[in-house]
């Protein structure tokens, strides 16, 4: 706590005469103003007068919440897809698949062939069954790439997601024969296709898929 400024010194006193010689009066240290205690409390916030009780429970759970009221909570869901990074070799070059689609913002984004595991089908037959449908072509699974796990809100719905990805390698088909909700499907240089990719979980499967790769 910061001390009260004190008064300045006043002048000495004359010595006053008698046995032993001169002494000097001692100076009585005056005790800060009402005004100077308040203004020392106001930068330190200690209180000035009677001690103020702890706050109870309630009053700190009261100064914890920030922000109000809490409004209704949004349900919460869980769902898991599979899918792939379809490539293909020609020497030394190798080329990965990404397909496009259209965002609820109508932007264009590109990204790796997936979608929702059926009942009854393992995480490795929906992942080639997607890759068939998105993109119109087949494919042979090499390896597991793990997966990527991410969150979003869709019609009032918080939805946890995780996708399972695989390295697989092309095996034949065409694009043509793609269902209609891609735009467009085609072959990037695996160094393009990871700069492209619209989403942070996906370039990093493809990141994985090059280290296998190469």
């Amino acid at each position: 706590m910061a001390e009260p400024t004190e008064p300045p010194k006043e002048p000495s006193e004359p010595p006053a005469a008698g046995r032993g010689g001169a002494k000097r009066r001692k100076r009585r240290r005056r005790k800060p103003s009402a005004a100077k205690a308040a203004q020392a409390a106001s930068v330190t916030g200690e209180p000035t007068g009677a001690k103020t009780p702890p706050p109870t429970g309630a009053e700190r759970r009261a100064r914890r919440r920030k922000g109000g009221p809490r409004g209704p909570r949004i349900p919460t869901t869980k769902e898991v897809s599979a899918g792939g990074v379809v490539y293909r070799r020609d020497g030394e070059r190798i080329d990965v698949v990404l397909a496009s689609r259209r965002t609820r913002r109508g932007e264009l984004a590109w990204g790796l062939a997936k979608g929702g595991i059926e009942e009854g089908e393992t995480k490795e037959d929906a992942a080639i069954r997607e890759v068939r449908e998105e993109t119109g072509l087949t494919a042979e699974i090499e390896a597991d790439l793990g997966d990527t796990k991410y969150m979003y809100v869709w019609e009032d719905v918080r939805i946890r997601k995780t996708v399972h990805f695989f390295l697989m390698r092309h095996t034949g088909g065409d694009v043509d024969d793609r269902d209609d909700e891609m735009e467009e499907v085609r072959w990037f240089p695996l160094e393009r296709a990871t700069k492209r990719a619209a989403y942070r979980g996906e370039r990093d499967m493809l990141l994985r898929a090059a280290e296998l790769l190469r």
